[in-house]
């Protein structure tokens, strides 16, 4: 299976890694400065995007996929920059293969498991894909009821494409997603990745906290945490300057 990827810019390699329900797509706000300095291959990881539909979504399988791409491009190895899900798979890269990371910067996520709580979410992606095929306003108005953010319901309809028999539907493999849920949620595994490591996190966000520091360091010994003050979970789309001038001064050093 390979990877779908967008690469842009020139000069070292940055590999970008979205959240669940994301695409290379939302990282294009970040990914346009940050490819001034750097090449950025901003990838669609399996089940999202233009990538592949497979079974199987645990972070090690992720992190090969990741692994293969790298592989492809023929890069000894990069700097990483992940995004929720996208972060805890670049972790398990980090932790896994090393030697591939040069710099590794997890945004808004840690490396514990995590409570569900996208529970109503998944449950309007099924009623809108069990509708069939329609319109986006008509997804947008079935699935607003199970959605309590404006934002984040905007950010589901971007998967809401036409698809090659010429319906509309998820790009998503809602499928996979709702059956490996709880790998999602789960942990990184043990392990130690002794590289730089920044953590960047929301201030209005709780996925980083205070007690996730022990589960930090234990995997990442030379890692700091920056807080970018009024950001929620999605920091790199609501305030994208700061964030990539946070992760250029942090690569640059």
């Amino acid at each position: 299976m390979q990877l779908y990827s967008r690469s842009r810019g020139t000069g070292a390699p940055l590999v970008m890694l979205h959240g669940l329900f994301g695409s290379a797509d939302n990282l294009g706000g970040i990914a346009r400065i940050l490819e001034l300095d750097y090449r950025t291959i901003a990838v669609d990881l399996r089940n999202h995007g233009r990538s592949p539909h497979v079974a199987g979504m645990s972070y090690g399988e992720m992190a090969a996929d990741v692994l293969r791409l790298m592989d492809a491009e023929e890069l000894e190895s990069a700097y990483v920059f992940g995004h929720s899900m996208g972060g805890k798979t670049a972790m398990q890269l980090a932790l896994k293969a090393p030697d591939r990371v040069k710099k590794l910067v997890v945004a808004d996520i840690a490396p514990v498991p995590y409570l569900r709580h996208h529970d109503s979410i998944l449950k309007g992606l099924r009623v809108v894909a069990d509708a069939g095929d329609m319109s986006r306003a008509e997804a947008e108005a079935m699935l607003a009821p199970h959605v309590e953010e404006a934002e984040v319901l905007s950010f589901l309809l971007t998967n809401w494409r036409r698809r090659d028999d010429g319906t509309q539907g998820w790009r998503l493999n809602l499928q996979a997603i709702e059956k490996d849920y709880e790998n999602l949620i789960a942990g990184n595994d043990s392990g130690r990745y002794d590289g730089p490591t920044l953590f960047v996190r929301g201030g209005n966000s709780d996925y980083i906290q205070a007690d996730h520091r022990e589960a930090i360091l234990a995997r990442f010994p030379n890692a700091t945490v920056r807080t970018i003050e009024g950001t929620g979970h999605w920091l790199h789309a609501e305030k994208p300057e700061l964030v990539a001038r946070i992760v250029k001064r942090f690569l640059s050093e």
